[in-house]
């Protein structure tokens, strides 16, 4: 199975980019139109669709991540420019022992039992910021078969907005995730949870830019 690796620049003159770029469900919704729309009721998970929007010196880049390589003649003219690439080299080259730079954009929860809940009057999903954020981050690398070497980590703006259930009776979804970035380097010590991990992303908040963990070989010292 080849995993494609798309980058997305969006030109902010463009009023359709601009609208896109403030919202992740905007942005969830623009990707998707990249890929079949006869998929069932999980289009994302299918074509395993993943995607981070990152600032950069020359603007905001979108990276999307998918298993079906995506039609790039869906976006509009004057939107932005695109390069598709296959990640399989990448994924052949892991190994254990390897050491790789990662970076992944996450929202860190965890899920109190009921009788936790009642007791401290917790929401069914907490989320995690700060020193826990990072140990949630620690026990997301061991299951996808990283061993964490070095780690930098800063919070980001929490994505909330409103969605439109595909039931017309149904009422608006409300969607919220919190949201850090991890950075850092980390050996590999099992390559085939790694695979998967990348294929499937971590956490919550797929469909709204979270969850993609992107490796590359670390540097070595001269």
């Amino acid at each position: 199975m080849t995993i494609w690796l798309t980058r997305l620049v969006p030109d902010v003159r463009t009023r359709e980019a601009r609208r896109d770029l403030a919202g992740a469900i905007g942005m969830h919704r623009r990707l998707m139109s990249l890929f079949p729309q006869d998929a069932g009721n999980d289009p994302r998970a299918r074509f395993g669709v993943l995607f981070r929007t990152e600032d950069t010196p020359a603007g905001p880049h979108v990276l999307i991540q998918s298993t079906h390589e995506p039609d790039l003649t869906q976006i509009p003219d004057g939107y932005g420019t695109t390069l598709a690439r296959p990640l399989d080299a990448l994924l052949d080259a892991i190994r254990p022992g390897l050491t790789v730079r990662y970076r992944c954009v996450a929202s860190p929860v965890r899920k109190p039992g009921a009788t936790t809940r009642a007791l401290y009057n917790l929401p069914p999903v907490v989320a995690l910021k700060g020193t826990a954020a990072d140990e949630w981050w620690f026990r997301q690398a061991d299951a996808a078969g990283l061993k964490s070497l070095t780690l930098t980590s800063h919070p980001m703006d929490t994505i909330q907005g409103q969605r439109k259930s595909d039931n017309p009776t149904a009422t608006l979804q409300h969607i919220r995730h919190t949201r850090t970035q991890f950075d850092g380097t980390a050996a590999i010590i099992d390559p085939g949870l790694l695979r998967t991990k990348i294929t499937e992303g971590i956490g919550r908040g797929k469909a709204y830019g979270c969850g993609l963990l992107s490796i590359a070989p670390a540097r070595q010292p001269s």
